[in-house]
Order: C-alpha cells, then structure tokens, then sequence
C-alpha cells in the first residue's frame, strides 16, 4: 500500500449504531493486517465521491479485518451509508502518531471517550483490556448528548460488568429510560476515585471538551505530561500536502493526531 494510491477492501459487515452512525468491518483484498497502532486514521475512498478521513475504531490484530465507525455527515460518509455488504472501498493508511502502548504500560489509565470520540478510543480500550495484565486500574468514561446517542451499547454494558474495569457514563439530556449519571462528561471527573500520581489520562471528543476536561483533570492533580489528546478532526490529505491540519509548524496528520498534553498546551488554536 503506498500513501497515495488506495488499496481495495470489501465491506464484510454493517451495523447500525444511532440513527447517524454505523460501524462498518471492512477486509482488504490483499489479506494483509492493516497494521495500525490505536489512534491512527486511513482515508476512505468512495469510487466517484471522494475520499474522506475516517480514524480507526478497531484493535490492531493479525487480521486483514478491521472496523470504521462512520458518521454520516458529508458527502464521501453519506455514500459510505449507502453501502452494503460485498461493496469495495478504497484504503490509504493508516496514517498519523497513534497511541504508544508503552507510555501506558504498568499506569493506571483513565480513558475517556466524549461523542463520537469513543470511535477512536475503543481501538485503544480494546488494545489495553487485551493486554489486561499490563496495566493497572482501568477507568472508562463515555459521555453523550442523550441515551439514544450513546455508541456501542453492548460494549458499554460489557465494560460496565467487568471486574476489571471502573465504567462511568452520562447523558447530557435524559430521558425516562435514563438511570445514569446526567451532565456533561466534565462533570463525571471530581466522582472518579482515581490516583493522580499513578494515572496516564485520554481524552477524545470534540473540540469544545477538551479544555473543560482537561481543567477537571488538572484540578484532580494530574499533571500535563500525563494527559493525552487526540486531534483527528483535523485531518484532511493524510499526508502533510494540504495544510488544512497545519497548527503552525505542526502538521496534526503526521505529528499527531495523539499529543501528549505538554508538549501542545501553548499552541495556538490547539485546544
């Protein structure tokens, strides 16, 4: 696979999340593993459409199979919705500076997922809770406008019964069948009872979160070298040619999208 030119892969499965986002597994024709780190994003192509950037919600595996959970939302996605099983893509990627496992590895990791956000995070959720051993405490938070908004509602229940993992959620708005926590997913921060000093936190969404949890972050003592961010909604060529990622002298596709905190914290439009 070069960088420019895609690669085909076929559609294996489509399953419908929320009324605008479906979970497509998808296999490339080569049979190769996609060989992505949690994270990273591919280009997704729709012969005659245009190609779009799609982050990748699935674990890195042997498998050629890996999975995009896709919003419908412009053109390229629209066209994504309208395909069905046996239908062929084109693929570049995966690209962009995912998630090291190795920064996390023996922490207690606080994974927190806002929105759509949880797309990309489930790579590394799944990564982390399939090496469980490796780490320490593991908390998930996930976070939505309402019930019905919520994603993956089987895994949520899953990760909410697990042993091993500590599983926050809210709604921003409940309704009647709603139990859980309501507000906005900052809110959930002061009522996790986690170490400080012992934690590696994550935190993906949308852009209008990012300061409010990383504030709630800060105010629990979790220092900026121990807050992770992902700025995948940034991208556009993949390859640092475009310039619509370009923060400065950082191109979000290649330097990032994952950012450990620090380093970006003074950069402007950043945050």
């Amino acid at each position: 696979m070069t960088i420019y030119k895609p690669e085909v892969a076929v559609i294996k499965r489509v399953e419908k999340l929320t009324v605008t986002e479906s979970l497509f597994d998808l296999e490339l024709l080569s049979g190769k593993p996609l060989g992505h780190r949690p994270g990273q994003f591919l280009e997704l192509s729709i012969f005659g459409v245009g190609e779009a950037p799609i982050s990748i919600s699935s674990a890195p595996s042997d498998s050629p199979t890996f999975q995009l959970c896709v919003r419908k939302i412009g053109n390229v996605t629209t066209a994504m919705h309208a395909r069905k099983p046996g239908d062929k893509v084109g693929i570049r990627g995966p690209f962009g500076n995912g998630f090291d496992l190795e920064n996390f590895k023996g922490w207690d990791v606080l994974l927190i997922g806002a929105g759509l956000g949880l797309a990309p995070l489930r790579s590394l959720i799944w990564a982390v809770l399939n090496s469980r051993q490796d780490y320490g405490r593991v908390f998930i938070i996930h976070g939505a406008r309402s019930p019905q908004l919520l994603l993956f509602k089987e895994e949520l229940r899953e990760w909410e019964n697990r042993p091993d993992v500590e599983f926050y959620s809210t709604v921003d708005v409940a309704d009647e069948s709603w139990q859980g926590h309501v507000g906005v997913i900052s809110t959930i921060i002061p009522e996790v009872d986690f170490d400080p000093e012992k934690t590696q936190a994550v935190i993906v969404g949308p852009p209008v979160v990012y300061k409010f949890l990383i504030k709630e972050l800060k105010n629990r003592g979790v220092e900026d070298d121990h807050i992770w961010v992902d700025l995948e909604r940034k991208m556009k060529c993949g390859v640092g040619k475009c310039g619509h990622c370009q923060i400065n002298n950082v191109y979000v596709c290649q330097d990032g999208p994952v950012f450990r905190y620090d380093r970006i914290k003074n950069l402007p439009e950043a945050i």
